[in-house]
């Protein structure tokens, strides 16, 4: 019971550490081009990790190095939507969207699992997308909510949605992987992949013209790199990946979702970030849907179990 309370009390703490990140990417991409931030954040901690986890890496089995490359991948996807998506909306609505892969979960439960979404998913669905038409609205009465549908979601907002998608399968993917093997290959590898791939697309759309080169180097620039690396890249990757295997899904779902009131909270201190009331009740409904949607299904396990 203590290690349970241990393990959930360690993802409150990088929760919160992943809370702000939305706000010091979102001032770093002012000085920085998206895929050279995702390149020079994950190059530096795959470095930082390597004289602490290449031991056990290079002793890990095929099916470990295999399950860490995948979780690379899946994390490279996730984390380029997401910063690609903040350059154009707002780090408190890009916490928010993001904060949605908790309703895609058990879509990837059902593929790996084949656990079958129960009904609070059902409803954490429906209050998400009515908070999502309120959260990207720019009407100021509730008519022009529902006439003017759409036009409030950008192309930020859309990134922000497939980075949801990207990152719900990553926590099941890593819920399975992560009871059958070492955390330390699996935290080394897919940082590392990320990084790799980072490199490669920053090359890539730079030479295609896909995204303009930019990088100026000063304090705001350095902090966020030091941040995002050290703090929410190495130490939060490691927690994750340690102590999510002591916590059920569905228990880590709802601590995570507490990640966009955080961010919320750090954008309007330190952004001055401000939201209509309708983006407020948007905000609310999604925290909802994500909080109703898991405790439903937290209670369906419990009785499942009693049953069993």
């Amino acid at each position: 019971m203590i290690k349970k309370y241990f393990s959930e009390s360690a993802l409150l703490l990088i929760t919160i550490i992943w809370g702000a990140t939305f706000v010091i990417i979102k001032d770093a991409l002012n000085n920085i081009s998206p895929m050279l931030f995702i390149a020079v954040r994950f190059t530096i901690a795959s470095v930082l990790l390597l004289p602490f986890f290449l031991r056990s890496t290079l002793a890990s089995s095929k099916e470990t190095i295999k399950d860490g490359l995948i979780l690379g991948v899946i994390y490279f996807l996730g984390f380029a939507a997401q910063t690609i998506g903040l350059q154009y909306t707002t780090a408190t609505k890009s916490a928010f969207i993001t904060g949605t892969f908790v309703l895609f979960t058990p879509i990837f439960q059902l593929l790996f699992e084949r656990k079958i979404p129960g009904r609070g998913n059902l409803i954490g669905i429906f209050l998400v997308i009515i908070g999502l038409i309120f959260l990207s609205s720019k009407g100021s009465s509730a008519l022009d909510v529902f006439t003017e549908i759409g036009k409030g979601f950008n192309v930020g907002d859309f990134f922000t949605l497939i980075c949801a998608v990207f990152f719900a399968m990553y926590l099941v993917y890593l819920d399975i992987s992560s009871k059958k093997h070492d955390y330390k290959p699996l935290v080394l590898l897919q940082i590392s992949v990320t990084a790799v791939l980072g490199i490669f697309s920053s090359l890539f759309v730079s030479a295609t013209g896909l995204e303009s080169f930019k990088l100026i180097i000063n304090s705001s620039l350095v902090f966020a790199i030091i941040y995002t690396s050290i703090l929410a890249t190495i130490i939060a990757s490691s927690v994750q990946t340690k102590f999510q295997k002591a916590v059920t899904p569905t228990q880590a779902g709802i601590i995570l979702s507490f990640e966009p009131i955080f961010s919320a909270v750090f954008a309007y201190f330190i952004l001055s970030e401000k939201i209509s009331n309708f983006s407020a009740l948007g905000c609310f409904l999604i925290f909802s849907g994500l909080i109703i949607s898991e405790i439903l299904d937290k209670q369906k396990d419990h009785l499942n179990a009693k049953t069993s």
